[in-house]
């Protein structure tokens, strides 16, 4: 850990800022090179190029996105489990230190990471739909899990950037809400008789933005003339573990890590170094 790791942490008055709203955009904290090593490894993973496959995912089930399904909106799950670039990037020690102070956590490690491509164009559906990422997390114990939003590009209004709802990690969000509904006009019926604030997550290369696993976020079309290329790297403080708990309509809530984690019991381990290794503090 170095002096710059530490003065690029939130400060005091950042921590209250995501306390009080439900997400932070940090300063320029990302260097040209791990972000450049990040664009390579997308498009090797893309181009099915990856250094190896997760243990127990042998046949890429949860590897997502593939050539044919042509160019929609792309989304890889564990990417940095399978092609060291993406590993890199995530492994900055700078970016799970940010999320231990936002979280008010001795210990941060990586929960999961997507890898998210969206083209451009207006006519493609490519929105990301009002969602929480709580919802998807129901068998966590950890109420203050938490996401680095990581774009390697500049994003301006044009490229669909992240969109929050300000103080939403605060409401009783509905489980309507989904990653894959395409209407985002859904937030104004919920939201009717809240103060609705909505903010645009524009960043400058190497900038992060982070969020609160219950802050509502979603994303529009892609305008800018290139795709939107990014990676969400998704946080548990080092005391989540998996609790057994159901969806709203009664199923048992899962999670893929479960299986990838999976104890010789079949009970999960979400402190699993293979999985989700420890990310902060750093390694001596």
């Amino acid at each position: 850990m170095t002096n710059d790791t530490l003065t690029a942490l939130p400060t005091d008055e950042d921590v209250a800022f995501y306390r009080e709203n439900g997400y932070w955009i940090s300063p320029p904290i990302l260097p040209d090179d791990i972000l450049d090593a990040a664009e390579r490894g997308m498009r090797r993973h893309h181009a099915g190029d990856v250094d190896r496959e997760i243990a127990r995912d042998p046949e890429g089930v949860f590897r997502g996105w593939r050539p044919a399904d042509g160019d929609v909106l792309r989304k890889n799950d564990g990417a940095s489990l399978r092609v060291d670039e993406l590993a890199l990037l995530v492994r900055q020690s700078v970016i799970a230190g940010c999320a231990a102070r936002l979280a008010g956590a001795d210990e941060i490690r990586l929960w999961h990471d997507q890898l998210l491509y969206k083209p451009s164009g207006s006519d493609r559906q490519v929105n990301v739909g009002w969602h929480t990422d709580r919802r998807y997390w129901l068998g966590c114990s950890s109420q203050e899990m938490l996401t680095a939003w990581v774009p390697f590009h500049d994003i301006t209004e044009s490229h669909g950037p992240v969109m929050f709802v300000a103080g939403s990690h605060r409401w009783d969000a509905r489980a309507d809400l989904d990653f894959f509904d395409q209407d985002l006009s859904t937030i104004e019926r919920y939201a009717a008789r809240r103060d609705l604030r909505l903010v645009t997550a524009t960043l400058g290369r190497g900038q992060v933005s982070f969020h609160h696993c219950r802050t509502i976020h979603g994303s529009g079309p892609n305008t800018s003339g290139e795709p939107r290329r990014s990676l969400a790297i998704h946080l548990q403080p080092g005391d989540n573990h998996h609790v057994a708990a159901r969806n709203p309509d009664g199923d048992p809530a899962t999670h893929h890590n479960d299986r990838l984690t999976a104890r010789p019991d079949g009970t999960p381990d979400y402190a699993d170094p293979a999985v989700c290794p420890r990310l902060w503090p750093p390694a001596p």
